[in-house]
C-alpha cells in the first residue's frame, strides 16, 4: 500500500527573525505509518544520574498522571486508507468528550475522498466505541462528541485559568502520534498569546486563540488533550504548536517547546452551548480590522452602521492600541481578546484617531 500523507494546516509567523510554522496538532496520515522509537545517547543518559529534587518532582507528576490519565481519550477518524488522530477530555461518566473542532470536523480534506468516515474513541481502559459529534465551533476550535453506549467514565476535574502565572508547572496529557496515554511536563511560558490557526484550505474558518503557551511537548495527535496544573485540574485544551520545519506535503516538524492551549473557561463556555443547542454564539464589535503598518495596533477599515462600534462612535481609520488593560499590537491581539468575552459584555477600547489624538470609548458587545 502506498503511503499518502495528508497536509497539515499551517501558518507561518515570524518570531525574532526566525520562521516558525504554527500547526493545529491532530495527526493526519494515510496508509501505513511506521514510528521508530529508540534510545537517544543512551550512554550519556546513564552517566547523568538523578539530579537533586528529581524524586519529589517525579512523584508530583506521577500523582497528576494517575489522576488525569483515566480522563483523557484517543479519537480516530478513518476513511479508507486515510487516518486522522487526536485526543479528547472526558466531561461526563456517560460519554461526553471535549476536543478540538479540527480533530473531528473534516480532518481528512483530501480531494476525491468519498464516503462516511469511521469515528472511534479509545478509552483509557482500552475500550473502543464509536462516537458522534454533538456540536463543533470552528471560531473557537472547540467541539463536543459523545461516545456511544459507554458508562463509568472518569470526568476530568475542572480548574481555572484566571490565576495562572508564567513559570507555573503544567502537565500535558494526550495521544501524540496516536500514542495514547502520553504525559509530558513543562511550564507556562506565556499567557494570552494570540495564535492564528490559519490555513490555505478553501472553506475552512481560521480561529485566533487566546492561548496559554507552554514548553510541555505538544505534537501532532495532542490536539484536544488536557493541559492540567500541578493538582491535576484542567486549565486548558491543547490545540496547536510551533515548529521550525514541515510543509503541506510532509506535515510539521516535532515539538520545539512552543505549544498552545485554549483556556478552560473559554473552552467550557463554548462546550456548554454546543451541548445545549448544538451551536455557539460569539461576541462581536461590529467592525473589521487589519494590523497597522508599522505594527502599532489594529486599524479599523470598516464599521457596520448597525453594530456596537458604530453606536459607540468608533471611526473608520482608528488604530486600536488597547482593549481594557491588554495591549493591542496587531489585529490578532484584538481578536484573541474577544475569545474571553460574551455578548453583552462591555469593554474599553483605547485608540488613536486620524488626527493623532488618543481617545477611549466603551463598547457593549453584540452577537455574531
Amino acid at each position: 500500500m502506498t503511503e499518502q500523507v495528508l497536509p497539515q494546516r499551517l501558518s507561518v509567523v515570524s518570531v525574532a527573525g526566525a520562521m516558525l510554522a504554527v500547526a493545529v496538532v491532530s495527526a493526519t496520515v494515510g496508509g501505513l505509518t511506521a514510528l521508530a522509537i529508540g534510545p537517544v545517547y543512551p550512554d550519556v543518559l546513564r552517566a547523568v544520574g538523578q539530579p537533586r529534587g528529581a524524586t519529589a518532582l517525579g512523584a508530583s507528576v506521577q500523582r497528576v498522571a494517575v489522576q488525569v490519565l483515566p480522563s483523557v481519550v484517543k479519537l480516530e477518524v478513518t476513511l479508507g486508507p486515510l487516518f486522522s488522530a487526536g485526543s479528547g477530555i472526558v466531561l461526563s461518566a456517560d460519554g461526553l468528550i471535549l476536543t478540538n473542532d479540527h480533530v473531528v470536523t473534516n480532518p481528512l480534506p483530501v480531494r476525491g475522498a468519498s464516503g462516511e468516515p469511521t469515528k472511534l474513541v479509545t478509552l483509557a481502559d482500552g475500550r473502543v466505541a464509536p462516537f458522534t459529534v454533538v456540536g463543533s465551533d470552528p471560531f473557537s476550535d472547540i467541539a463536543v462528541v459523545r461516545a456511544k453506549d459507554v458508562s463509568g467514565l472518569t470526568p476530568i476535574r475542572i480548574g481555572s485559568s484566571s490565576h495562572l502565572v508564567v513559570g507555573q508547572s503544567v502537565v500535558a496529557v494526550g495521544a501524540p502520534l496516536g500514542l495514547a496515554g502520553t504525559v509530558t511536563t513543562g511550564i507556562i511560558s506565556a499567557l494570552h498569546r494570540p495564535v492564528s490557526t490559519a490555513s490555505n484550505t478553501p472553506g475552512e474558518v481560521d480561529a485566533v486563540l487566546d492561548a496559554i503557551q507552554t514548553d510541555a511537548a505538544i505534537n501532532p495527535g495532542n490536539s484536544g488533550g488536557a493541559l492540567v496544573d500541578s493538582s491535576g485540574a484542567l486549565i486548558g485544551v491543547n490545540s496547536a504548536s510551533a515548529t521550525t520545519g514541515g510543509d503541506y506535503v510532509n506535515g510539521p516538524g516535532g515539538s520545539i517547546g512552543l505549544g498552545f492551549a485554549i483556556p478552560v473557561e473559554q473552552a467550557l463556555r463554548v462546550a456548554d452551548q454546543l451541548v445545549a443547542t448544538g451551536k455557539a454564539t460569539h461576541a462581536t464589535l461590529g467592525f473589521e480590522v487589519v494590523s497597522d503598518t508599522p505594527p502599532r495596533g489594529a486599524r479599523v477599515v470598516a464599521v457596520d452602521p448597525r453594530g456596537p462600534a458604530a453606536a459607540a462612535g468608533l471611526p473608520v481609520g482608528a488604530v486600536i492600541t488597547e482593549v481594557d488593560d491588554r495591549v493591542v499590537a496587531e489585529a490578532d491581539d484584538l481578536l484573541a481578546a474577544l475569545q474571553s468575552k460574551t455578548p453583552g459584555d462591555a469593554l474599553v477600547l483605547t485608540f488613536v484617531d486620524a488626527s493623532g489624538q488618543v481617545r477611549a470609548t466603551t463598547i457593549t458587545l453584540g452577537t455574531a
